[in-house]
Order: structure tokens, then C-alpha cells, then sequence
């Protein structure tokens, strides 16, 4: 008896079902197909254009299929940055009646790019490093929520971009598990398995001349571990100092803020005499300035785009003389007479190439440097006008990324 298709999904969209499921997927044909960038991966995966969107697709056993589709729905409940997962196919037969492989589907994350992306476009000696920070804070995020990745890489993550730096998303959790805690020794597994995989990945960049030679890729996968444990500590290590330094309590949560973490709660304990005082953070919550931003404004953003915005908006406050006014309101305005007109100023073909708020970042970049050349205040006017000849103009549309340099002919990360 021929099996049945079978769609599993919090929310169906319809328009799956007029996708080729009776054909294998290295098989599907170009006119459903989107040209994405892929990276590595152990199995078929192909960008499908459906309903005005881009999804993708992983052709994967069914008990892995509904393994990964729960850990990513777990991992959304938690606010984790990680791809979202639309939907598990099972039951799928070609027309002669032969089973295929049950299939994952997520949702595209847009603006996003392989890490061998983008080595093929922006290759620079601090590209490797910044994909280790983004890579290390990914890591101790999933971990203080209790999730074992199982296989750290950056072939399994997505980068996007942050203010000048990138913020990484897991898009791969065949191998994931939740617990209420993870042991040091699962932690540890982890973090030792992203250097032996970083190291491998940077190599192979280097044997196809996307990486430079002189590049210590050792050194490199040695970060994430430097990296990593002196964030943990950081968010997780106990403090004790002396009672009359009361202060350094605000000072260990105003750098959690700084690393983009929010303290919920701090245990403080005292010895016995009161000399001696202890702090350790209990819950800490990343998202900091982007909560705040989103608070203020509405705007969703990245971390580090947000921490530029709002510096943006305090020096837009204290310019107007505005710091005893209602900040909400003051951000009302800034949005309204700095932030929108400066992306709209940005002629309409080119707004989709980067976020609104990354064009926004490099903007104020791009004013910056040549109120410096010029030595002179440049009008964020001009600077929008030198920066869109000069810059955006050439960069390609990261939002839909056409990639033709061979990258696109591998099997992809979903």
C-alpha cells in the first residue's frame, strides 16, 4: 500500500503541497528553486521560493526530521537565535511508488550568508576572527540555556551582519539536545569540537585560495576556546570583594549589559562578620540594547546595531538639550527626524542590498571617515550621498545574494 504524504506543522501553508515531493530534491527543478549561497552539508538542501518567501529544505531521515523540527521549535520558545522551522514532510514516494527521504523545512533567514560566502566576497584578515566572536557568543547563549549542540561549526551557523561585526545563528540541530543544565563536560565537548571543526573549515578555505596562507588557522581555532571561557566566566563566575566596595555590584552588571546580557537576578551573600561580600548572576538573558531599542522604538535590530542606535539617539538628546525630557519621546523623534530619513534618503534599488539599520551603521561609519579626510563636519545628507556612490552602490544585495563563483553548486546548511 502507497504511503501518504503527510505535512507536519504548527501552521500550514497550502502552497507546500505544489511542491515536487514525488521527485528527489537534488532533482527539483530550477523554476522552484531560489539561488542562494550554500555552504557544506551532509545532506541535499535546496532555497525554494513559496508564497512570496524563500524556505529551505533538508532532505533527512524521519527520526531526525522530527528530532531537528522540535529542538528548533524548543529553541524559538526560548528566544534563541537559531533558523525557524516551518514544517516535517513525511510519506514521500516517487510515481514508480519508491520511498524518498522525509524532508525539514525552515524559513529562510534573510540577510544572511554562509561563512564560505562570505570569505568569496569580503575576504580580510579580520573576517575569520569576527566569525569566531559572533560563533563564541552563539555558543555560550545556547549553552546558559541549557542546549548541547553536539556539532559546532561554522558550516552549521549563519552569520549576519552587526554594526561591523556579525551575529551568528544555529541552523543546524540533527545532533542537539535541551537540558535543565548542561555538565562541564558537555560544555566542554562542545567548545573542543568548534576548534577541531573551525580549524578543518579555515583550512579547506585556504587549500581553495579564499583564505590567505599566512593565516595561523591554529591560532584562529584557538579563540573560540579563549574566547568562550572567558565569556562564560564572566556571565557565570561568583565575585567576592570587600563590603565598603559595594559599587563593584553595578560595575559587574553594567559589563553584562556591555556583552549585550541582562541580569534577572544576582545572589548576594555575605560571610558571617558582613566583610565579605559575594555576587553571582543567576539569570542572565542576552539582548540587552536590542530589547532596549525595541522598547524605545519598535525597531527590531541586532545587538551591536542596536548599542550604535541607541548611542546615536543620546547624542541626538544631548544636542537637542533634551536629557530631562521623557526618553520614549525623545526616541519618537529621533526615529522620525534621524534614523527614517536617513535609510529613505538611500535611493529604493539600493535600500534591499543590507537591513535598514546596518545601512544606518555604515553610514554614520562612512560619516565619520570623511568628516576626518575632510576635516570638517560632513551633513548626514552628503554622507548619505557619498556613501551610496562611493559604497553601497557596489556591495552586493545581501538580502537576496546571488552567488556565482561555485559556492552555490554545493549542498547547503538548513
Amino acid at each position: 500500500m502507497a504511503q501518504q504524504l503527510q505535512i507536519t506543522a504548527a501552521r500550514v501553508d497550502p502552497a507546500l503541497l505544489d511542491l515536487p515531493w514525488e521527485v528527489p530534491l537534488e532533482e527539483w527543478p530550477a523554476d522552484v528553486l531560489a539561488a542562494l549561497p550554500r555552504g557544506i552539508s551532509r545532506h541535499v538542501v535546496r532555497f525554494v521560493r513559496l508564497s512570496g518567501r524563500v524556505i529551505a529544505v533538508k532532505e533527512i531521515g524521519e527520526t531526525v526530521a522530527y528530532h531537528e523540527y522540535e529542538q528548533l521549535r524548543a529553541l524559538g520558545r526560548l528566544q534563541a537565535p537559531a533558523v525557524q522551522p516551518l514544517a516535517v514532510i513525511t510519506g514521500r514516494t516517487s510515481p514508480t511508488g519508491e520511498p524518498l527521504n522525509s524532508a525539514l523545512v525552515t524559513e529562510h533567514l534573510q540577510y544572511s550568508l554562509p561563512y564560505r560566502a562570505l570569505f568569496s566576497q569580503y575576504v580580510s584578515p579580520q573576517t575569520a576572527g569576527r566569525l569566531i566572536d559572533a560563533l563564541s557568543v552563539l555558543l555560550v547563549r545556547l549553552h546558559l540555556l541549557g542546549f548541547y549542540w553536539g556539532d559546532v561549526s561554522l558550516s552549521n551557523t549563519l552569520f549576519r551582519r552587526d554594526a561591523g561585526a556579525f551575529a551568528a545563528y544555529l541552523v543546524d540541530a540533527e545532533t542537539g539536545e535541551l537540558h535543565p543544565q548542561l555538565t562541564d563536560g558537555q560544555r566542554n565537548y562542545d567548545v573542543d569540537l568548534a576548534r577541531t571543526n573551525i580549524i578543518g573549515e579555515l583550512m579547506d578555505l585556504q587549500a581553495g585560495e579564499a583564505l590567505e596562507e599566512d593565516v595561523d588557522v591554529i591560532d584562529v581555532g584557538n579563540q573560540i576556546v579563549e574566547r568562550y571561557e572567558s565569556l562564560w566566566a564572566e556571565l557565570t563566575a561568583q565575585e567576592s570583594f570587600e563590603a565598603g566596595e559595594r559599587w563593584r555590584v553595578e560595575a559587574r552588571i553594567d559589563r553584562l549589559n556591555e556583552l549585550g546580557f541582562d541580569v534577572g537576578e544576582l545572589t548576594i551573600t555575605t560571610d558571617i562578620d558582613g566583610t565579605t561580600v559575594s555576587i553571582q548572576p543567576k539569570v542572565v538573558d542576552a539582548g540587552h540594547f536590542h530589547r532596549q531599542l525595541m522598547r524605545l522604538t519598535g525597531l527590531d535590530v541586532q545587538e551591536n546595531q542596536a548599542r550604535r542606535m541607541l548611542n546615536d539617539l543620546d547624542s541626538y538628546r544631548a544636542a537637542r538639550d533634551r536629557q530631562n525630557d521623557d526618553l520614549t519621546m525623545v526616541a519618537h523623534d529621533w526615529l522620525d527626524e534621524v534614523f527614517t530619513p536617513t535609510v529613505k534618503a538611500v535611493p529604493r534599488e539600493l535600500r534591499g542590498k543590507l537591513e535598514p539599520a546596518e545601512i544606518f551603521h555604515e553610514v554614520l561609519e562612512h560619516r565619520w571617515f570623511i568628516s576626518q579626510q575632510q576635516r570638517r563636519d560632513v551633513p548626514v545628507a552628503e554622507a548619505v550621498r557619498s556613501y551610496t556612490d562611493t559604497v553601497l552602490r557596489h556591495r552586493p544585495d545581501e538580502r537576496a545574494f546571488l552567488h556565482h563563483g561555485g559556492i552555490a553548486d554545493e549542498a547547503t546548511d538548513a
